[in-house]
């Protein structure tokens, strides 16, 4: 799974490498994991009482009775909770385990396994890589495409491409377009309601006749159970794949943290009709359930790939799951 930038994509030549140094790049990411674990803190801090109070005591039925009602309101899901825990439990009863801190560590791990399904890399080797984003209205879509646009850009240094194909939403280009000049990068636009696959097409074929590396294609929000507009998706998708085989070589479901266990059902209904290949959780920052990144990840089989926990660039990350069960658990 990914730990940094260089680590989330596979690239079909040299990435720009990091000329900080060895130390200097350990020491930026522990200060990523930092960052990571304030802006977890109101999950670790809803679970870190029921944690300390169960696996420091004594461990009978109704300790784990707590921590699984401690783990499903933190939205981790109730499938995933109990595997967990009966696994914790079984190497606990079996003298495995002894003490809080072996216990806590243990359970860390246990929560790290359950978020690596598929692979957690985007693969950047098609000439131009297409990569769709999807997601219901107001989970932060369009700022993460901005945000994945400038990393692309500044970490790779890689030219980027945006289409907005978002054609309904009257602020959506002007929002895309800012992002754009933010990022150093072109973008196609199309008229207010106008067809969404030819602002798609039209992307990929500027990209393909420009030489660009990455084009990225923004779509409307819309809601999971509105039928017609997510068969729209599909039309999209084949539109992309009329002008140039293979693609859309990554679709991207953004999903917002805050709305917890119905942001696992969006997940299934989009998986279902957009072929999606990954989420992007956003908005980490603002709630005490972030636990859904592991739920949608074991009940759903499919990788979390970015995280969003803030507003700035930075707050774009690389889905680690060790350091993100880590900074949901661990209070040092």
């Amino acid at each position: 799974m990914a730990r940094d930038w260089s680590d989330l994509f596979i690239t079909g030549g040299v990435a720009r490498e990091d000329e900080s140094g060895p130390a200097t790049a350990v020491e930026r990411r522990r200060g990523v994991f930092r960052r990571l674990r304030e802006n977890l803190s109101k999950t670790r801090q809803a679970l870190s009482g029921e944690i300390q109070a169960t696996l420091w005591g004594t461990l009978d039925e109704h300790t784990w009775e707590r921590l699984e009602e401690a783990l499903i309101m933190a939205d981790v899901g109730a499938s995933t909770t109990a595997s967990v825990v009966a696994t914790l439990e079984a190497e606990a009863a079996e003298g495995v385990l002894a003490g809080g801190e072996a216990l806590s560590e243990r359970l860390i791990e246990l929560l790290a396994e359950t978020a690596r399904v598929g692979d957690g890399r985007i693969d950047l080797r098609a000439s131009p890589t297409v990569i769709m984003a999807v997601g219901v209205n107001g989970t932060g879509k369009t700022t993460t495409i901005g945000k994945l646009a400038w990393h692309l850009r500044n970490e790779l240094g890689l030219t980027v491409l945006l289409g907005a194909a978002d054609t309904f939403r009257a602020a959506a280009s002007e929002q895309l377009e800012g992002w754009a000049r933010r990022a150093g990068c072109e973008i196609v636009t199309g008229a207010a309601g106008s067809d969404p696959g030819a602002v798609a097409f039209e992307a990929i074929a500027q990209a393909r006749s420009t030489g660009v590396d990455v084009v990225i294609v923004d779509t409307a929000g819309r809601l999971h159970t509105q039928d017609d507009l997510m068969a729209e998706l599909g039309k999209v998708r084949r539109v992309i794949g009329r002008q140039l085989e293979g693609a859309p070589h990554e679709t991207l479901l953004i999903v917002d943290a805050t709305t917890g266990q119905n942001g696992l059902r969006q997940a299934k209904m989009f998986a279902e009709t957009a072929d999606v290949t990954g989420v992007v959780l956003t908005k980490l920052d603002g709630t005490a359930r972030g636990g859904i990144a592991l739920a949608i990840a074991r009940e759903l089989e499919m990788p979390v790939k970015l995280i969003g926990v803030g507003e700035t660039v930075e707050d774009l990350r690389p889905f680690d799951p060790e350091d993100f069960a880590r900074a949901l658990i661990a209070e040092g």
